[in-house]
């Protein structure tokens, strides 16, 4: 049987997108909130999110598993954030200059450990069929969700709560805050810095394995398409807000969906545009949030760019 359903197949495929696209997003803007929540930026977690996309998936050809490639993409971020966080420790970095250095390292090392594993197909990670109430086989396509999508609906929350209400995660404020406040209390700024920067990376990788594994589930060089940098900008509009980060993924998500929604329902001229849209939104925040009296409010007072 045939289902017609007009218009409704265009908000349909964006909100399908928009939960598909927004999972990078979010694990990488979480990370990233969990680094700058400690007083130190990291732009490099673009090339951690290639980087992780591309251990994933060789992992995954490897061994057959798609889990034990998104454990290896963690780790290997893991890895990234803790060189990132060790060289940030030394006198006289610039966390923005060695940010840049790392993403370019990790594309690098990406492009050229991953030239074996563009033609082998990995297994993609498993997907749950939220829709499976309804006969429309368009809403079913949209409603199927990834696990990592709800996990990271879950680490949202917990970030949020550990920010609010835990021991760790008053240190971390603390740290971001005031590195005096943190050293008069007995605290180790540079390594607290350091593991905080570490995790994020983790998360960085975790969602390059998603890319890789699911959605668009292939490795190749242009998979990122300039998300991890995205994410930074998604991070500041958020205020450092992790539940505010879930739902500026899913605008970024969302946005980056609309291009395949007009050409699914057979918009044949100009669709190709709105593929910019992430890219036009990422610019019309970072203008928004520009004005003196907005752009940093909420920021964690070391952060590089509150100085």
């Amino acid at each position: 049987m045939e289902h017609d359903i007009g218009l409704w197949a265009i908000p349909i495929a964006i909100l399908g997108g928009a939960i598909r696209v927004s999972t990078p997003f979010l694990f990488v803007s979480l990370g990233e909130v969990l680094t700058e929540r400690s007083g130190r930026i990291n732009l490099g977690l673009e090339g951690t999110l290639v980087f992780g996309a591309m251990a994933g998936y060789a992992t995954a050809v490897v061994t057959g598993s798609a889990w034990a490639g998104v454990i290896v993409a963690a780790l290997s971020g893991s890895l990234f954030g803790l060189l990132h966080g060790l060289i940030c420790s030394l006198p006289k970095v610039n966390d923005i200059a060695i940010g840049i250095a790392m993403m370019l390292f990790g594309t690098g090392l990406a492009f050229y450990f991953g030239k074996p594993f563009i033609q082998p197909v990995a297994p993609d990670l498993p997907a749950i069929p939220l829709g499976f109430w309804s006969d429309l086989p368009q809403l079913r396509a949209a409603l199927e969700v990834n696990v990592l999508f709800l996990i990271g609906i879950v680490l949202a929350l917990g970030m949020a709560w550990m920010f609010r209400a835990t021991r760790v995660g008053l240190i971390i404020r603390v740290v971001g805050d005031s590195t005096d406040a943190a050293r008069a209390m007995g605290l180790r700024p540079a390594l607290i810095r350091t593991l905080a920067t570490a995790t994020g990376g983790a998360f960085a990788g975790v969602g390059g394995a998603y890319l890789s594994l699911y959605y668009p589930g292939s490795w190749n060089e242009g998979i990122s398409s300039g998300q991890g940098l995205m994410a930074v900008a998604l991070v500041i509009f958020a205020r450092w807000n992790p539940i505010a980060c879930f739902g500026a993924a899913l605008l970024f998500g969302g946005a980056g969906a609309l291009g395949p929604a007009l050409q699914s329902v057979g918009v044949t001229q100009g669709y190709y545009l709105f593929y910019a849209a992430p890219y036009v939104l990422t610019l019309g925040v970072l203008i928004a949030i520009s004005s003196p009296n907005r752009a940093m409010t909420g920021a964690p007072g070391e952060l590089s760019i509150t100085k």
